[in-house]
């Protein structure tokens, strides 16, 4: 197959290397992905047999200019599998997962390239690196030996087949979650059933049905985590308890796209991976490169949360059941009700619910007038909307990014609602990463999903979903401001446990006077948000903060449990695992799920989050330390932006992230405001 064939060979003629979408067919994913591999792998055969001395250059940088083609179509075809896939690009993943394991392994455990590594390694102080490059040396070391370079050959072998395995597994979690969370969309016949909905959330419901060959019927389709939004309103207390039903059954129906085997021999495969290279467990293997250092660090910072929230949930869960009994009901509070009852309480204790407040978070005003706004204010980033430019759906929005002196800075896209063929969930992906090496400025894209209005309708979002567009669009940032030399350490290309920080931050403007003031309007009549309704925004912001606070610790906890079993260890009832997992790390609330159960998890058995899922907390440390510093030094300012993008944005993973963050902060991080601002004062 040639150029002319197949778009995908060839770089990217379009502003900033935005990918051809108009011109890519699934046809070509397969042919160009064997042309990557093969080419990557002849450039790291040319650097292994090069008869010369190892030099960073003929070495290092060689390795990272390597794999230009097979990064090239890497990134469009794992952003669609995510974002709009379908069953061809099932089975070319299905194909070519354990197939890229491979050939990564091919790489790593090459010995020729190791022993050149190792040596550059052993004289590195001898090399006159400036320190990006130093880091980069480091980094490939470190890379090498935690892929098992150091080991025997008949262990390397071994490794090779969990590693192929694995890829196969996690896709086949990915595929079966999607699957059954498509077939779990609950169908309501009776409008009447929808009462407490709003009419633009019960006229979207309708138009998912109708699109799904159910018209005159009613579609609510499941969002990613456990608690469906829909259940805030809901007032028939049988639908909810159907669609919270649904939820938890995701993946554990027993039925084809059943995960429980899946996710089990996940975990046992990780665990003797981990033992292969000398660690006790997975989650040892993979904190121990964070920055967290270790698993006993991450899991004490979950421990010393744990207790205080679950106290806090249980006061919670009073408040809530003694809400049915002043309604004149009588039944005990089931995780059903836990929404309902807690948007009464919030309702009536501070005089605010979601039904008011969505008329004012119409999507097109908290992207233009919020999200971008806060960033012209902080950065000087101006966005320029190109309606010229190709994108893989009509959803799609391309905007131009350009820098406070007027210089092109990369593209931002935008696809923000749900559809059959996007996973659950929302997330920032590369389709550029920016680097000086090879002169690219940054492509990124951000997910969410989001109901789609009817037809000419706006689309209004819950203040949660608000504050995803404002997070996501933190991570965002992180790519575009990112200013780097080589691009393994593009933008967000940090450590697990640090990359949600800079996210976390930049919720921050969502709330801040200036910000919300300018995007907060109601979609008619362009009123802007009631002062009363900002106060009790702020007043209620700690509300529920015992339920969510635990119900991600159960998550999180979960995760450490099953990336802490050892290599002899097998998993035959993944419920019962569960259940005891909960039990004993003291947060097993049956009124409070974990945020995600195991066979809906997907962050860690089909993303990059196993064993680190404590990372949103340990980053909101830093977020909550960072927030502080902005108040205290006049917040929204391009004097504060211009600190936070040199110090921390604009370095992505090229300096130690901790070190990052003193150079920004003056000090290390202190815990107290995140326990301040979660109600944990007694943690």
């Amino acid at each position: 197959m040639t150029v002319a064939d197949n778009p995908l060979l060839a770089a990217s003629e379009l502003p900033y290397g935005l990918p051809p979408f108009d011109r890519i067919a699934d046809e070509h994913y397969l042919p160009a992905f064997e042309a990557g591999i093969a080419e990557q792998a002849a450039e790291a055969e040319k650097i292994a047999n090069n008869t010369e001395p190892a030099t960073f250059d003929n070495t290092v940088v060689a390795l990272e200019r390597s794999g230009r083609l097979l990064n090239r179509v890497a990134s469009v075809f794992f952003n669609l599998a995510a974002s709009h896939t379908n069953d061809t690009i099932r089975q070319v993943q299905a194909e070519i997962a354990p197939r890229l394991a491979a050939h990564h392994d091919a790489i790593h455990l090459d010995p020729r390239l190791s022993a050149r590594i190792e040596g550059l390694y052993r004289r590195r102080e001898t090399l006159e690196l400036d320190a990006e490059s130093a880091w980069l040396l480091r980094r490939y070391h470190l890379d090498f030996q935690r892929a098992g370079a150091g080991l025997p050959e008949e262990d390397q072998a071994r490794l090779r087949e969990l590693n192929e395995e694995l890829s196969t597994l996690s896709t086949r979690f990915q595929d079966n979650l999607l699957a059954d969370t498509n077939d779990l969309a609950v169908v309501v016949a009776d409008r009447a059933e929808l009462a407490g909905l709003s009419e633009d959330s019960i006229a979207a419901a309708a138009e998912a049905a109708a699109t799904h060959g159910e018209e005159g019927r009613y579609l609510l389709k499941l969002n990613l985590p456990t608690a469906q939004p829909a259940l805030a309103s809901l007032e028939n207390r049988e639908l909810r308890e159907r669609v919270f039903r649904a939820s938890v059954s995701r993946g554990n129906r027993g039925n084809e796209h059943d995960n429980s085997a899946v996710l089990a021999r996940i975990a046992m495969l990780r665990a003797e991976r981990a033992a292969l290279l000398g660690y006790p467990h997975h989650a040892a293997y993979a904190i121990e490169d964070q920055t967290a250092g270790s698993a006993e660090v991450a899991l004490g910072l979950l421990n010393r949360l744990a207790p205080v929230a679950v106290v806090n949930a249980q006061a919670e869960a009073i408040d809530l059941q003694e809400e049915i009994k002043a309604g004149g009901e009588d039944f005990p509070l089931r995780p059903w009700d836990w929404a309902y009852y807690a948007e009464r309480v919030r309702r009536r204790r501070f005089d605010i619910d979601d039904a008011e407040l969505r008329p004012y978070f119409e999507l097109e005003r908290v992207l233009v007038d919020g999200v971008f706004y806060a960033a012209t204010r902080l950065y000087g980033l101006s966005f320029t909307e190109r309606h010229d430019l190709p994108t893989y759906h009509p959803d799609v929005r391309v905007f131009e990014v350009t820098d406070a002196d007027g210089s092109a800075l990369g593209l931002f896209l935008g696809d923000y609602y749900t559809r059959d063929s996007k996973r659950g969930g929302a997330w920032m992906n590369n389709y550029v990463e920016q680097s000086r090496l090879f002169g690219e400025h940054p492509v990124v894209v951000n997910n969410l999903n989001i109901a789609r209005p009817p037809e000419g309708e706006p689309a209004l979002l819950t203040f949660d979903e608000v504050i995803t567009a404002f997070h996501e669009f933190g991570h965002a940032l992180h790519g575009l401001l990112s200013d780097v030399r080589y691009p393994m350490f593009s933008g967000a290309s940090v450590p697990r446990d640090f990359v949600e920080f800079p996210s976390q931050v930049n919720e921050m403007w969502a709330l801040w006077p200036e910000v919300l003031a300018n995007y907060a309007r109601h979609h008619r009549t362009g009123e802007p948000l009631p002062q009363r309704l900002v106060d009790r925004l702020e007043e209620s912001r700690q509300h529920g903060e015992g339920f969510s606070t635990t119900e991600y610790l159960a998550a999180a906890l979960l995760d450490q449990t099953w990336h802490g079993i050892g290599a002899d260890m097998r998993v035959d009832d993944v419920e019962r695992f569960e259940t005891e997992a909960l039990e004993k790390a003291g947060v097993s609330l049956e009124t409070v799920p974990p945020r995600y159960r195991s066979t809906y998890f997907a962050h860690v058995f089909s993303g990059g989050y196993s064993a680190g899922y404590y990372s949103y907390v340990w980053s909101e440390v830093l977020d909550a330390d960072s927030v502080e510093w902005f108040r205290e030094n006049g917040g929204l300012t391009r004097t504060n932006g211009n600190h936070f993008r040199q110090e921390l944005l604009a370095r992505g993973g090229s300096v130690d992230p901790m070190e990052a963050f003193r150079a920004f902060r003056g000090r290390d991080p202190r815990i107290e405001p995140l326990l301040e601002r979660r109600g944990l004062t007694g943690a």
